[in-house]
């Protein structure tokens, strides 16, 4: 038996997928957790070191448990992350996180410096904080003496990537989350790149996804138990490999995502961004292709916060919970806007919320009531694609909100279409192993890879009620934002001028 591994550098965790590569079934998975670290508020780090023993770990744990022979190796990962490396591939700090928010400045400055209507045409998108350029930027201005010591710049599976091969490579999904990309070229941008001077040779080779960037270094093939010159796909980003992995490749379907964040993923004809930056316009992992993506910061993230308030209950016993409760939870709504927010509104400093609490809410109807809102947020960004032209005929969904019921009726609820599951929905890391299949050869095409995708039969219908409450609920949710935006910046600002930086530390 053939077999084809995943990786997936995630932000709560690294997943390695084994499948078989005949049949693309499930074979065995191995993960492992790691810490995010909040140094400041609106601040959030990683030791890329964490994410190297984490890979390592799993990837042996893979090898170690398989009856057959590896083939192929694929990555994905968080995106927009900053990986700092000094001349000998030492990270210099901490990574700085898709999530952070600290750039609001540089973002102001590279917007001066290029323009908001040619960085939108080169690059596909708006100067936001969570993604590298104004990260590099802010190395340079709050960091001077780390910034003298960067030799290269890395994405965080182009980093794990660095380790198992020694090659710097990304491919053209994941870079084009860097604001550096050249979107419709699918090279990095000489414009862009000479406007905020930072010097070309930092950045990896871009590749496209099914193409193999190297092959893993015999000493580190030894160590985890896998062959020597095992080709290593360059991958995709998580949700364009997550997307990959589910068959979401042609314009008219959409993938759906709940994990830490929640992605809508639709594939376009061609490149097309938004003139107003609210959806992202990337590369595919499919050579040539392009898609359209909203972003929800805080979704699967926002349902974690809520149960570490809660105290000693698990997701299972609190989902129960919520099922329970009302769709609409009885006027309950919240914003889930924990970590600032991208589409629609591009907020880094946008603030969480319940509105139109009462003593008759319980803890099943707060629960229900995060769940919701996480989707009206979604349904915000799907409003957005539909009104670029992009109709929506099928929603196939990924991740855990592809394996929790009760997130699988919400969706269909509330996007208002029936939601279709894969046999494998197991996220980034499947996608990733059928683009290793690509790059070892497994597969002559990309297409070939994409036949081994199966939908299962257990498609979730809209209840066509509670689509009419949803409906109702999301005309009153649109507002929301707007009306509390003033209070949110102040209270944010209060926050800043009174945190405590030693309490911050121990977090």
């Amino acid at each position: 038996m053939e077999i084809l591994i995943g990786l997936d550098v995630g932000t709560t965790g690294v997943r390695a997928l084994a499948i078989d590569a005949a049949s693309g079934s499930f074979v065995r998975q191995s993960v492992a957790e790691y810490d995010i670290l909040t140094p400041k508020p609106g601040w959030t780090e990683q030791d890329p070191g964490a994410w190297g023993r984490a890979s390592m770990r799993v990837l042996a744990e893979i090898a170690d448990g398989i009856d057959g022979q590896v083939v192929g190796l694929g990555l994905a990962g968080q995106m927009h992350g900053s990986v700092f490396l000094d001349a000998a591939d030492r990270p210099i700090r901490p990574a700085l996180l898709w999530n952070d928010q600290r750039t609001g400045r540089q973002c102001e400055e590279i917007v001066d410096r290029i323009g908001a209507a040619e960085l939108v045409r080169a690059t596909g998108n708006p100067a936001l904080t969570g993604f590298q350029a104004p990260k590099i930027l802010w190395l340079r201005d709050e960091e001077p003496d780390h910034y003298a010591q960067v030799a290269s710049v890395l994405l965080p599976k182009d980093y794990v990537r660095l380790l198992l091969t020694g090659d710097r490579a990304t491919d053209a999904s994941d870079a084009s989350g860097t604001l550096l990309l050249d979107i419709a070229r699918r090279a990095w941008s000489t414009e862009v790149l000479e406007a905020l001077e930072i010097p070309e040779q930092w950045l990896p080779t871009v590749y496209e996804g099914p193409e193999a960037t190297g092959v893993l270094r015999d000493d580190v093939a030894a160590e985890l138990g896998l062959p020597a010159g095992l080709p290593v796909a360059a991958g995709g980003g998580d949700n364009a490999a997550a997307a990959f992995g589910v068959g979401v490749a042609t314009q008219g379907q959409l993938s759906s995502s709940i994990g830490t964040s929640g992605v809508l993923f639709a594939p376009t004809d061609g490149f097309a961004p938004d003139p107003s930056g609210r959806v992202h316009a990337f590369c595919h992992a499919l050579p040539g292709a392009f898609h359209l993506m909203a972003v929800t910061l805080s979704a699967g993230g926002s349902l974690r916060w809520w149960r570490s308030v809660c105290g000693d209950v698990s997701f299972d016993d609190l989902v129960a919970e919520a099922e329970t409760a009302p769709p609409g939870s009885e006027g309950l709504v919240f914003l889930p806007y924990l970590t600032g927010e991208r589409t629609p509104h591009l907020d880094a400093r946008a603030r969480g919320a319940f509105v139109g609490l009462t003593v008759r809410h319980d803890r099943a109807a707060m629960t229900r009531a995060v769940m919701e809102g996480v989707v009206l947020a979604m349904r915000d960004g799907l409003e957005i694609i539909r009104g670029l032209g992009v109709e929506v005929e099928q929603v196939r969904l990924v991740g855990g909100g592809a394996r929790s019921r009760l997130w699988r009726q919400l969706q269909a609820d509330v996007f208002g279409v029936p939601v279709h599951r894969t046999s494998a929905d197991e996220g980034p890391a499947y996608g990733a192993a059928l683009l290793g299949g690509v790059a070892a050869g497994v597969y002559a095409t990309p297409a070939e890879a994409l036949a081994r995708v199966q939908e299962r039969e257990d498609v979730v219908d809209p209840d066509r009620s509670a689509v009419a409450r949803y409906e109702e609920l999301h005309a009153i949710y649109g507002p929301l934002y707007q009306a509390m935006r003033g209070g949110m910046l102040s209270l944010a600002d209060f926050a800043d001028a009174t945190a405590d930086p030693a309490a911050l530390r121990r977090r």
